[in-house]
């Protein structure tokens, strides 16, 4: 008989598949990026101009950073057994942070974007203090 506990160990034991085999095909495709990213790096000595070179090294270099984060956060999935928010806004800030200095780099973010730019990200980071100043499961007791 199918009980209520035992659909639960079943979920349980579907959502770790799931997240192992997520975590896999992160981190193979974290080795093949860094593999990629050091065969390009002759790319950037051989372009006609530094920009060139470095425009596709920056943009790699970033990216291996912002699935770095998102490694860390499957992995802090198994250490806790749930994600915690603190780690969702970090790699949120990594990313809104790559695509600004992405954007940047590129000539595409001038003047008054800059400044809606940081204000996402100053968003951001105020999110990721509230999350680790009021963690979830943690209670606040009122005092007697």
């Amino acid at each position: 008989m199918i009980t209520q506990q035992n659909l639960l160990n079943i979920f349980r034991i579907i959502t770790r598949v799931i997240f192992n085999l997520a975590l896999v095909a992160l981190l193979i495709g974290l080795l093949v990026s860094v593999g990629r990213t050091l065969m390009d790096l002759g790319l950037a000595v051989s372009q006609p101009t530094v920009r060139l070179g470095l425009k596709d090294l920056v943009t790699n270099i970033l990216s291996l950073v912002v699935v770095l984060e998102l490694v860390r956060a499957f992995v802090d999935y198994f250490e806790y057994d749930r994600i915690r928010a603190e780690i969702l806004v970090e790699v949120a800030v990594i990313f809104v942070l790559r695509e600004m200095m992405l954007g940047l780099f590129s000539g595409d973010i001038k003047g008054a974007d800059v400044l809606v730019w940081s204000a996402g990200i100053l968003a951001l980071v105020i999110a990721r203090a509230l999350a680790i100043a009021f963690p979830y499961g943690k209670m606040v007791r009122p005092k007697q």
